[in-house]
């Protein structure tokens, strides 16, 4: 496979990563939370705390997209399902800034922006795991960390973009227009990120790896979600604990530290947000270095690392940042945010080569929307209700504590996969027990 299409692979791939973080970014921001939370859902209650519940909602329906979207990629192909996807995502995020307030519309407003949360979370869950198995059948395997770890690029660039655009916003008018109807205009943005993802992957043929399978007469002529489940269950559960600390760090990082900074802690909206913009560049310009490292020394030393030191190093972090100081603050979240980015780093080629060609795509879609619909998309509406609702301003280190206690075990049962091409890991799974199938 020559470079080329390689690196167009996996831009295509990032770009629906981009485009649903860009999402994220926009909805749960301290500026755009408050005013979607007001002009949407007015009356008494925190603002803030419904505009995360919106976005909670769609995680509701990640494991049903992912059932759906992921052995439906099984069966017609990665490409055709990721060009569903990505139009669906940015499409839903676009529609959300044309719709009317609940004063102009009444009850309509809210119900019709709930519905676009269920459609954009339902397209969602078929969008990362066909992503990140699109690259990982694309890219060589002495370098699938590398590429792989640009799928999580698309992720920071993502909600970067959306806390850059609504930084301009909140910077360029006043709270009122804000308020009015300047909160719009972030969503907009979303459709033009998806019409070029669309077109980028529209370009290009399905993988080489589902090609050959395809030309081999291994597909199964129905969407085999049944094998998914019974034959690859042990996986997927290893999948879902990992996960679970994955995402759990990742939305209280990404979309829970913005309001515990503004709510919590008290500090400027904008403030808030160029000190995430600031953590997240430094972040993107690790996550390939470390990527290329993974290839040399495997995926699971930095899973490892990420989590001990979640266990280790949250509850310092957490006092870091609640020390009065900037400067410590701003430490403390760097320390977390390092530690997230080992992870983001090895999720893009450690995920996909957990499961055979066969059922890759579903059996990674189905068991990392089942762990983020469940611990990733409630963290924000968890962590920000538990802190209100006991006073206790640390239970964002002890949900971090708690999560990677649980994911260090699957960690250290999955099989090393850096150096077995994709074609070959489903020798992984019949291999008789301490042949090729040993953690590490």
């Amino acid at each position: 496979m020559d470079q080329r299409t390689v690196k167009r692979a996996v831009i295509a791939s990032a770009m629906g990563n981009a485009t649903e973080w860009y999402d994220y970014g926009v909805f749960t921001s301290g500026a755009i939370a408050t005013s979607i939370g007001t002009v949407f859902f007015p009356g008494e209650g925190n603002a803030v705390l419904k505009s995360l519940a919106l976005v909670a909602i769609g995680f509701v329906v990640r494991p049903f997209g992912g059932a759906f979207f992921g052995p439906l990629g099984d069966k017609i192909g990665r490409q055709k399902v990721l060009a569903i996807t990505i139009l669906l995502m940015s499409g839903c995020t676009f529609l959300v800034g044309c719709i009317p307030t609940y004063a102009a519309m009444g009850i309509g407003a809210p119900v019709l922006v709930l519905l676009l949360r269920l459609v954009q979370g339902f397209s969602t869950g078929g969008e990362y795991g066909g992503a990140a198995t699109f690259i990982a059948e694309y890219a060589p395997t002495k370098r699938r960390g590398f590429f792989g770890s640009f799928l999580e690029m698309g992720t920071l660039f993502g909600y970067v973009l959306g806390n850059v655009v609504v930084l301009a916003v909140t910077l360029s008018f006043s709270s009122a227009q804000v308020d009015s109807w300047a909160w719009r205009i972030p969503f907009f943005v979303a459709l033009p990120l998806g019409l070029i993802g669309l077109y980028l992957r529209s370009k290009l043929e399905d993988t080489p790896e589902f090609r050959r399978m395809e030309k081999a007469g291994e597909k199964s002529e129905k969407a085999p979600l049944k094998e998914t489940l019974t034959r690859n269950w042990r996986m997927i559960l290893n999948l879902i604990g990992i996960v679970l600390l994955l995402n759990i760090a990742d939305y209280m990082l990404l979309t829970t530290m913005p309001t515990y900074f503004t709510d919590t802690l008290k500090i400027n909206d904008n403030t808030s947000t160029v000190i995430i913009i600031g953590v997240e560049i430094v972040q993107i310009a690790l996550i390939a270095p470390l990527g290329a490292l993974s290839d040399r020394i495997g995926r699971k030393p930095l899973l490892l690392t990420a989590a001990i030191g979640y266990l280790v190093l949250s509850y310092p972090c957490i006092k870091l940042m609640q020390s009065g100081s900037l400067a410590l603050l701003i430490v403390g979240f760097g320390v977390v945010a390092l530690l997230l980015v080992l992870m983001l780093a090895v999720i893009g080629s450690t995920f996909p080569a957990m499961f055979p060609t066969r059922v890759r795509y579903g059996s990674f879609a189905i068991g990392y929307n089942v762990s983020t619909s469940l611990f990733g998309g409630t963290c924000g509406v968890i962590v920000t209700a538990l802190v209100q609702g006991t006073g206790n301003e640390d239970w964002p280190a002890f949900y971090l504590m708690i999560a990677a206690a649980i994911a260090i075990v699957p960690i250290l049962r999955i099989p090393e996969t850096s150096k077995v091409p994709m074609s070959r890991i489903e020798e992984l799974h019949t291999a008789p027990a301490g042949v090729g199938t040993a953690a590490g």
